[in-house]
């Protein structure tokens, strides 16, 4: 009697295990739909960006027509073993200076040939090797105190108004944000810095990962400024803190993405202030010939919206206390 008592005890609880299971996920669709945004939303984010990574095109070496090529006496064409140099074979005595000269013309005009074809050989080779060059992809990421809320605002406004188009512009935007990093050193938390050189074609897989790596931060990406494509996510407004004093733990973190054409130093390990102040410099110096993209992401965007010092050692664990 206790055993089938036992038994039918197990299977009620199965029974309400399936029927609550579904019951469970509706309430807390229910919670999450009721509750305030500001604690629904972990994050808000922003990105600034634009640049391609389609390689510079190049036109193959210009073919010689044959029509085109110098005539030499006999009636045969510069270049090969023609007219000039077997004539010795059918040329009977006498008129050894006119002999001369046209062995002399026969043989420079191969060495000549030769000597072009060479070249030509060696820019092909030098063009199918430009056709995938050396980019390097870097990656800057800073952690400041919520304090500076201006550098937030800042970096809004840098979104609204950055061409995003051009070399020049992204050279621009670079500086900008970068300047005005600096000039907030003193927030600064936590810092972070990589490189690595690599083939164009494999340059731009890791640059987009990196820049989904960030995104997937965001719970909203509220502000967009892609090619000078805008785009802003419609929110109500947060409730909290918003336009008041930042909270302790808060913080806000800016990544530079930042990929380039040709050699340059190594982004040093950021253990101080001062090395990550180097890592900047060195972004904002480079030329705008040299920029194939950059794109610039900030956390959080919406003012009100706050990032703790959990969820900043939990999504950056990269980055170092400074």
């Amino acid at each position: 009697m206790d055993a089938l008592m036992d038994k039918n005890t197990v299977t009620m609880l199965k029974r309400i295990g399936r029927i609550g299971r579904p019951l469970l996920a509706i309430a807390l669709a229910l919670i999450l739909a009721l509750a305030p945004v500001s604690s629904v939303w972990a994050r808000s984010g922003g990105r600034i960006g634009g640049g391609s990574f389609r390689a510079p095109t190049f036109s193959a070496p210009r073919s010689i027509d044959p029509r085109s090529a110098p005539v030499y006496p006999g009636g045969g064409y510069g270049g090969g073993f023609g007219f000039p140099l077997l004539l010795p074979f059918f040329w009977g005595g006498g008129g050894g200076g006119l002999l001369t000269l046209l062995l002399l013309i026969g043989a420079g005009s191969f060495l000549v040939q030769t000597l072009r074809s060479a070249a030509d050989s060696e820019d092909g080779d030098s063009i199918l090797g430009s056709r995938d060059p050396q980019v390097t992809v870097a990656q800057v990421k800073v952690g400041l105190l919520a304090s500076a809320r201006q550098l937030q605002k800042d970096i809004n406004t840098l979104a609204l108004e950055a061409d995003t188009r051009s070399p020049e512009g992204l050279s621009q935007l670079l500086q900008n944000v970068s300047l005005s990093l600096m000039r907030y050193s003193d927030y600064w938390a936590y810092g972070h810095a990589e490189a690595g050189k690599l083939p164009l074609s494999r340059a731009e897989s890791l640059f987009y990962q990196a820049s989904l790596q960030e995104r997937s931060k965001f719970s909203i990406e509220s502000l967009t400024n892609r090619n000078n494509q805008l785009q802003r996510a419609w929110q109500p407004a947060l409730e909290g803190n918003a336009g008041g004093i930042p909270g302790v733990g808060e913080y806000l973190v800016v990544t530079l993405l930042v990929a380039y054409r040709g050699d340059s130093d190594t982004l040093p390990v950021v253990n101080s202030v001062a090395e990550l102040r180097q890592c900047l410099m060195q972004l904002a110096s480079i030329p705008a010939g040299r920029i194939v993209a950059v794109e610039v992401l900030w956390t959080p965007q919406l003012e009100g919206d706050t990032l703790s010092a959990d969820a900043l050692l939990t999504e950056y664990p990269e980055m170092r206390l400074l």
